[in-house]
């Protein structure tokens, strides 16, 4: 079974970041999952916009671009610019007015258009734009820090969008507090990929390419 894995970028170590990139590659992480934070969407700061543009340029491999940021249609095209055909930027719907039009934008760039759904965001809300995106990031976790304990009632959402996922044409990626069990759980289920962060990848005292060889090597 072939999933992907993605690298929680915001889980570096940023002292040596180009370093990081290239151990990760190394390590055959499949792309680098950038987290945007403006402190209002979510309490947080994260990852900035010349951050992205830093591993954009270094790496090999895509980036999936994370904007958890309010109305980010008004700024789009600075991600955008920076970025290449087979990245991915994912939206949460709630951010946006209009959400279809920044992933109409997202489209027209060339670029893989995704949402990412809160833990609290149902579904129903989100069902017209499933047949717009290619990609939905499904968040365990309240968004906004890194090491959060997994919401349990995150998994039947996950069913009732493997359900959908193959008429409306779009993959599930899971997001937050990624352990080795949730990956054998939901990976035969139909999971296509998962980012990875303190819980599995980073801090550890193996190497990233020992850590993602055991992953892959799980018995499904």
């Amino acid at each position: 079974m072939e999933i992907e894995l993605n690298a929680s970028m915001m889980c570096a170590d940023y002292g040596h970041l180009e370093r990081e990139v290239r151990n990760l590659e190394k390590g055959g992480i499949d792309s680098f999952h950038i987290d945007i934070m403006d402190g209002r969407y979510v309490p947080n700061f994260a990852m900035s916009l010349n951050d992205m543009r830093y591993i954009a340029r270094v790496a090999n491999r895509p980036l999936d671009v994370h904007l958890m940021i309010e109305h980010p249609n008004n700024n789009i095209g600075l991600f955008l610019s920076s970025l290449r055909e087979g990245d991915t930027v994912y939206i949460h719907p709630e951010a946006e007015y209009h959400p279809s039009t920044t992933l109409q934008n997202i489209i027209n760039a060339g670029i893989t258009p995704g949402i990412a759904i809160n833990p609290g965001t149902s579904v129903e809300t989100v069902m017209e734009m499933l047949r717009i995106v290619k990609k939905v990031l499904v968040m365990s976790v309240n968004p906004g820090n890194a090491g959060q304990m997994y919401l349990p009632y995150v998994g039947k959402k996950i069913i009732k969008l493997l359900a959908m996922k193959e008429d409306m044409d779009f993959e599930i990626y899971w997001d937050g507090a990624c352990s080795a069990d949730k990956i054998l759980e939901f990976a035969p289920k139909g999971v296509k990929g998962f980012v990875l962060g303190t819980t599995l990848l980073f801090g550890k005292e193996k190497s990233y390419e020992e850590i993602l060889q055991n992953i892959r090597e799980m018995r499904f």
